[in-house]
């Protein structure tokens, strides 16, 4: 259904879960894909893996909560490639569903630096080329949780309330630019991201373990009675890449099973 070939794909956060399965999909539909991500291992893991079917992807070390190393992987894909055809902002750590009184100064900072500040720094970087040559895509993956307050914890939440703000706000303004700027904001999906947070957090993934404000019976507002799969929004964000998306602008699209019609 999609096509890529010959675009360049720059994907934050591909190592796992939802990243990983983006990955996946925009490379076996012929994308030249760069991974900007921070799990070594994992990165690399998915690099062996797709070059088992045959497929090549690039793994760049990258921490988003630092600006000087998102513009040095931009700049290595201009130089490599000479343009950024799709960003897809997923890199994105959980705060373990803490409550307002459990969220210390280092929790709250370091979901914000990375969910929403890292957002916004490497859709800025992309921008400068993007609205140079009149043309590009940007998915930012959002979540449910910024859409409703209590999905969530209070940090997890706030990003994504921020992301979805800032998407809407970067697209009124550079739509005419014919940069096209969306997100998408999954609801429950089978990810292994709460122990990916707990590596990179560090000293706070003993809060997260504890599972402040946890639901046991959260699946149960789900009208399709069952978790969602990673592809479900990977396929989500190539359709806004594509052709297809091309008169969509700071949409927020949701894939939550029902979760939010409700």
């Amino acid at each position: 259904m999609f096509d890529f070939k010959g675009k360049v794909v720059v994907i934050t956060g591909g190592e796992t879960g939802i990243g990983r399965a983006t990955v996946e999909a925009f490379a076996r539909a012929g994308g030249d894909v760069v991974i900007a991500g921070y799990l070594e291992d994992k990165g690399q893991d998915v690099v062996s893996s797709l070059a088992s079917e045959g497929i090549t992807v690039e793994f760049v070390k990258t921490d988003v909560q630092q600006e000087s190393s998102i513009n040095s992987v931009i700049a290595h894909v201009l130089s490599k490639h000479g343009r950024i055809d799709v960003l897809v902002n997923n890199a994105s750590v959980f705060d373990g569903f803490a409550g307002v009184l459990d969220t210390s100064n280092e929790l709250w900072e370091k979901v914000i630096n990375t969910n929403l500040r890292g957002t916004f720094y490497f859709c800025r970087a992309v921008l400068k080329d993007m609205v140079a040559r009149g043309e590009g895509r940007i998915i930012n993956v959002a979540s449910v949780g910024g859409i409703l307050g209590g999905a969530d914890g209070l940090a997890y939440t706030t990003s994504k309330f921020g992301v979805i703000g800032l998407t809407r706000q970067m697209a009124v303004e550079l739509t005419k630019t014919g940069v096209v700027i969306n997100s998408v904001c999954p609801g429950m999906i089978q990810t292994d991201m709460r122990g990916n947070s707990a590596r990179i957090l560090g000293d706070t993934a003993p809060d997260m373990a504890r599972g402040v404000g946890v639901n046991p019976d959260a699946l149960k507002r789900v009208p399709a009675g069952k978790k969602g799969a990673p592809l479900d929004i990977a396929n989500a964000i190539m359709f806004a890449a594509s052709p297809y998306a091309g008169y969509m602008a700071g949409h927020s699209l949701v894939i939550d099973g029902g979760w939010t019609i409700q």
